[in-house]
């Protein structure tokens, strides 16, 4: 397995990141693909940038970013007033999945939110991903609730 570096993502990274959010079914028909990379991008980046709860993450192979995930960070009043970390927008580049990238790329996040003194973890899926689903069981995550969106646009 080839060893990944995570960081933090910067504004110059915003191209590849929405080519990474773009690059399978569901975000080729939800993402704006586009040179320059679409103002509600920079404008998304600049208020994660600003949150101290939030961290936007790059998974590196040398040069190359090969993963993103975002981390937010939230205070709760049950579990006795802890924090949990949610994981969310997940993508590892559709040439490097199956390589273990997901998986330390979910490693880091995790020890990241130990870090902060969350006590739980959370992410949501679309129910087509089921690909993703059975990696997130396999790492030891449990479907105990019934997740709910609603659409605002």
């Amino acid at each position: 397995m080839n060893t990944i570096s995570m960081r933090r993502a910067t504004c110059g990274d915003l191209p590849a990141l929405v080519a990474l959010l773009a690059d399978d079914a569901l975000g080729r028909a939800r993402e704006q693909l586009t040179t320059p990379v679409a103002a509600v991008y920079h404008d998304a980046f600049d208020a994660i940038e600003r949150d101290p709860n939030q961290e936007l993450l790059v998974a590196t192979r040398g040069a190359a970013i090969v993963g993103m995930l975002q981390l937010t960070f939230t205070p709760y009043l049950t579990h006795r007033g802890s924090w949990r970390a949610t994981i969310e927008g997940v993508r590892v580049a559709s040439a490097q999945r199956g390589a273990g990238i997901g998986r330390q790329m979910f490693d880091w996040a995790i020890a990241r939110a130990r870090e902060r003194g969350c006590r739980l973890v959370q992410l949501s899926t679309n129910k087509s991903r089921t690909g993703a689903i059975g990696f997130y069981q396999r790492l030891g995550f449990k479907a105990t609730h019934e997740g709910m969106k609603l659409a605002l646009d």
